[in-house]
C-alpha cells in the first residue's frame, strides 16, 4: 500500500490488515531503531489468524519513512504522526502497542486524543532522570562514532536474555571496525530525537485497560522500583514479568508475545464475528 505522504518529501510506510467484524487492531509502534519486519514474522500472522487486526508502520528516519532534512526527529513529531496515521487509515477498535520509547509515543497520543480501547507496554515504563538521561545520551554518543554495532557489541549482553545472546555472538565483536554515522542518518537522528523525550507522564489519566510487560534480562532501562510506582499509578493494569527475556521481547519472545495480545484482545473485544 502506499505511503502516508506528509508533504515535501517525509512519508510513514505502513502495512494495515483490517479487523474481522468485532475484533481489536493492534497498532504497533516501534523502539528507535525498530522497523515493520519484528512484527510481522511471527506477531501479526499469529493475530491476523485470530481475527485482529494489525496496523505497523515505521517512524520518520527508519525504513522506507524518509524524514525532511529540517524535521526535528522529537517526541512531539512521532506523536503527531502516529495520529495523522490512525486518521488516515482509521482502523476500528485500537489497541496501541509501543515498544520501549514507541509505549510513550503511544501514550502521549491516547492522551491527546487518539481513539484507543487500550494499550499494551513493552518494556516501556520508566522515570524520568540522570540515570535514563545518561543512559540515552551514551547510546547517541556511542552510534555516532561507531554506528549500530559499536551499539550492539556494548549494550547488547545487558539489553537481551542469554537465549538470544548466543546466536547473535557470531555477528557481534568482530573484526569489520566501526564507523561514524553522518549527521544526516536517520537512525542518529532518531536517536538525538530521543534523548529529549519527556517521561514525566501522568500516568493515573489513562483511562483504558493497559497489558505492561516486562523483560526482567534488560538490565539497561529496566528499574523494578520506578515500575512499581509507576504501575500503581494506572487504574486497570495487567502485569507480566518475562525472567528469561531481555528489552527486545518482539525478538526474543514472539510466540509468547502473540499469545500474550491474543489473550488482552480477547478481553477487550468480543469474538470474530460477533457485534459491537
Amino acid at each position: 500500500m502506499d505511503p502516508l505522504d506528509l508533504g515535501e518529501g517525509a512519508k510513514l510506510h505502513f502495512e494495515y490488515d483490517a479487523p474481522a467484524d468485532g475484533r481489536a487492531t493492534f497498532v504497533f509502534i516501534n523502539a528507535i531503531t525498530g522497523s515493520t519486519a519484528q512484527w510481522q514474522g511471527v506477531i501479526g500472522p499469529a493475530l491476523r489468524a485470530e481475527g485482529f487486526g494489525t496496523l505497523a508502520y515505521n517512524m520518520r528516519g527508519q525504513e522506507k519513512s524518509p524524514a525532511r532534512p529540517a524535521d526535528d526527529l522529537t517526541e512531539a513529531l512521532h506523536v503527531a504522526d502516529l495520529k495523522a496515521l490512525l486518521a488516515h487509515v482509521g482502523p476500528p477498535r485500537v489497541i496501541l502497542t509501543g515498544l520501549s520509547i514507541g509505549g510513550l509515543f503511544a501514550t502521549k497520543a491516547y492522551l491527546e486524543g487518539a481513539p484507543a480501547i487500550g494499550l499494551v507496554y513493552l518494556n516501556t515504563l520508566r522515570a524520568p532522570g540522570l540515570p535514563l538521561d545518561w543512559v540515552n545520551e551514551a547510546i547517541f554518543r556511542a552510534a555516532a562514532l561507531g554506528g549500530p554495532p559499536l551499539i550492539l557489541d556494548l549494550f547488547l549482553p545487558m539489553l537481551v536474555g542469554p537465549g538470544h545472546l548466543a546466536p547473535m555472538r557470531a555477528s557481534c565483536l568482530g573484526d569489520q571496525g566501526y564507523q561514524p554515522l553522518s549527521a544526516d542518518n536517520g537512525i542518529l537522528r532518531l536517536l538525538g530525537g530521543g534523548r529529549h523525550a519527556d517521561w514525566a507522564v501522568d500516568w493515573g489519566r489513562i483511562g483504558v485497560p493497559v497489558l505492561n510487560i516486562t523483560g526482567l534480562r534488560d538490565r539497561v532501562f529496566y528499574n523494578p522500583v520506578d515500575v512499581e510506582r509507576i504501575s500503581a499509578q494506572i487504574p486497570d493494569i495487567q502485569r507480566v514479568a518475562l525472567p528469561d527475556v531481555g528489552h527486545l521481547i518482539p525478538a526474543e519472545a514472539p510466540e509468547e508475545l502473540a499469545r500474550l495480545l491474543i489473550g488482552f484482545g480477547a478481553r477487550l473485544t468480543p469474538a470474530a464475528g460477533a457485534q459491537v
